[in-house]
Formats: C-alpha cells, sequence, structure tokens
C-alpha cells in the first residue's frame, strides 16, 4: 500500500492552466501529471536544467544591464594580485 501526502505547489498561472488544459485534453488527471514528473525526477529519469533564464523585475534588469556594461568598459572593477590584497583592500 502506497501512503500519499498532500503538498501545495506555487505555479506560474499560465503555465499552470497550459498544463491542466494538456492534461485534460490527453485524459490524464493533472496530479497525475505532478506525481509522474516526481516520481522521474526522484528515480533520475527527469533532469531539471538549472541553467533556465531567470526573470527579473524591470529595476533589478535595468541594474544587472548597468553591472554588465560597466564590466565591458572596464569601470567599477577592482582587482586584486593576490587574498592579501583583496584582504588589505576591503579592510581599508
Amino acid at each position: 500500500m502506497h501512503m500519499t501526502t498532500q503538498v501545495v505547489i506555487k505555479f506560474d498561472k499560465k503555465v499552470k492552466d497550459q498544463a491542466m488544459k494538456r492534461a485534460k485534453r490527453e485524459g490524464i488527471p493533472f496530479d497525475a501529471v505532478i506525481n509522474i514528473a516526481a516520481r522521474a525526477y526522484a528515480q533520475n529519469r527527469f533532469h531539471i536544467d538549472g541553467t533556465q533564464e531567470e526573470k527579473f523585475n524591470a529595476k533589478t534588469a535595468r541594474e544587472i544591464r548597468a553591472a554588465l556594461r560597466d564590466i565591458e568598459q572596464g569601470k567599477n572593477i577592482v582587482s586584486f594580485k593576490n587574498r592579501k590584497e583583496m584582504d588589505d583592500y576591503l579592510l581599508s
């Protein structure tokens, strides 16, 4: 006998709606889709790509773009020859 447990999962509404619509179209209960995915992941048959693009809010995206421009232009960059030099700089 298999024990079951209830899990509360936060989904992007659009993704959840699309997944539920597909499951219904294919005649599969949505909880079965989640169970199949979790079981496959637990058995190492399903892998997550941890490099998916992160979605940032507008302010964070602007700050990241500005930091990347600074890096490209060599601005606001401090480099150190060794750990002691870095420690001295940070402690000054």
